[in-house]
């Protein structure tokens, strides 16, 4: 494709704007010819973020108006309320981040449409399973199966990959997602023996967050290395500046946050905990030390990645002083700022990353996303303070302030997931070479250039 044939399909505004409502082609949507099949991360992040809002919107229905939900899910509404937002909205996150991550790291073709679709499948039929195993022993039973089939079988299709990859260099995925069945299974083992199953709802949390850092460690050294690019930081000797996140701190990080993770789940006593909490809080303040580079940490990709890292910092810090009883709150203060923060604003940021580049679209001048953003954080913050102020009032306004923003999400990027993409080509390809600002420009040029002398 040569820079005039390119210029006169594709143009700047096509690729920093995004397909459109009217564009989306409703009519075989199972069809694998679809295109909300030609990469992984389509159908699961159209999942996620229509969850998020229905989840969310349920919830607040039920803390304000009273509306008796879940009908039969076990362990009551508020283990509903937390198990469906970490395996629904994050299971299906981490599916569509996970296959699509799989293919570009390791430079194999893209998923096809019939793994996508029995995923799909398997988190449907979980979601429906959870929400009526308060009814039967064997619904229960069979919503834990489904769950853990769905787990399972997003590992067996990521392990080939990550395996036979040179230096095995992405198998942290596998373990953090063997993390994330391990706490699933507690967690259903507990409910079937009538037992208080929340806390392995904590230590699936961490099992999750353990995933975000590993998540994180691939996206910033593209994202913070581009910002140190795009203001062409250099050092003293007049080098450009690299950014690089090392393993070690990124390893102590994972380490604390796990056993934090194992000390909610079995229960260990209270000041463990505790101490625990604020050990995985300073590893992920030291962790965000590599970070520090100067303005390009300012740069709009760079600091919502960054602001991730500083929600959980935060959150485990005020589970920590909760814990042991240095500050007059529940430890319930700091998971919220752990979930509605830190866990939802990396899926939130990811999700629009990944879902316009891997569409073949360019990722800025959208202010919207940081409008949502700042709603993801204001509502996460809001939650918090609604422990010493006005409960109900604030974890209603938090509750519809944080739907709102994945409500815009969904506005603005479910045609980009659901239309084809603006280039014509088929799969996750993020913005080809020939459609750079400068080859576009020039291109555009020389088509004028040459109306101009035919005239």
């Amino acid at each position: 494709m040569t820079a005039e044939t390119t210029a006169k399909t594709v143009t700047l505004e096509m690729l920093y704007g995004a397909p459109r409502w009217h564009e989306v082609r409703w009519r075989g949507l199972t069809d694998a010819a679809h295109p909300a099949w030609q990469c992984a991360f389509r159908p699961f992040f159209v999942l996620t973020v229509l969850a998020a809002i229905a989840l969310m919107l349920l919830w607040v229905a039920f803390l304000t108006l009273g509306l008796p939900l879940p009908l039969g899910a076990a362990s009551g509404p508020f283990a509903w309320h937390a198990h469906e937002l970490l395996l629904g909205m994050g299971g299906a996150a981490a599916a569509g981040f996970a296959m699509t991550a799989a293919a570009e790291f390791t430079e194999t073709p893209e998923y096809t449409a019939q793994p996508q679709q029995r995923l799909v499948v398997l988190w449907l039929a979980a979601r429906l399973a959870f929400w009526c195993s308060g009814f039967a022993l064997p619904l229960l039973l069979l919503s834990g199966v489904l769950q853990l089939a769905f787990l399972g079988y997003l590992a067996a299709l990521l392990w080939p990959r990550f395996w036979g990859d040179a230096g095995r260099r992405h198998m942290s995925f596998i373990w953090s997602l063997a993390l994330l069945m391990l706490g699933c299974a507690g967690f259903y083992v507990q409910a079937a023996r009538g037992a208080y199953a929340v806390p392995w709802l904590h230590g699936l949390l961490a099992a999750f967050l353990v995933l975000i850092v590993v998540a994180l460690s691939r996206i910033s050294m593209s994202m913070v290395n581009a910002a140190l690019e795009d203001i062409d930081a250099r050092d003293d000797e007049g080098e450009p500046l690299h950014y690089l996140a090392r393993p070690p701190r990124r390893n102590l990080a994972m380490l604390c946050i796990g056993l934090w993770g194992a000390a909610q789940a079995l229960e260990w006593p209270g000041s463990v905990g505790g101490w625990l909490a604020l050990a995985a809080s300073a590893a992920v303040f030291n962790l965000m030390g590599d970070w520090h580079v100067g303005r390009a940490l300012l740069r709009r990709w760079a600091l919502l990645l960054y602001g991730c890292y500083a929600l959980m910092a935060a959150g485990f810090a005020l589970i920590g002083l909760a814990k042991l009883g240095w500050l007059a709150a529940p430890q319930t203060a700091g998971v919220h700022l752990l979930t509605a923060g830190s866990f939802s604003l990396i899926i939130f940021t990811v999700m629009v990353i990944a879902g316009y580049t891997h569409s073949g679209l360019k990722r800025d001048r959208r202010p919207w996303v940081l409008w949502a953003a700042g709603g993801i954080v204001t509502a996460a913050v809001l939650r918090v303070l609604a422990y010493w102020v006005a409960p109900l009032l604030l974890q209603g306004i938090s509750g519809l302030l944080w739907a709102a923003s994945f409500a815009a999400m969904a506005w603005h990027m479910l045609p980009v997931w659901l239309a084809g993409r603006v280039d014509g080509r088929w799969g996750g390809h993020g913005v080809l070479d020939e459609f750079t600002d400068d080859a576009l420009r020039l291109a555009a040029q020389a088509a004028q250039g040459k109306g101009a002398g035919a005239s």
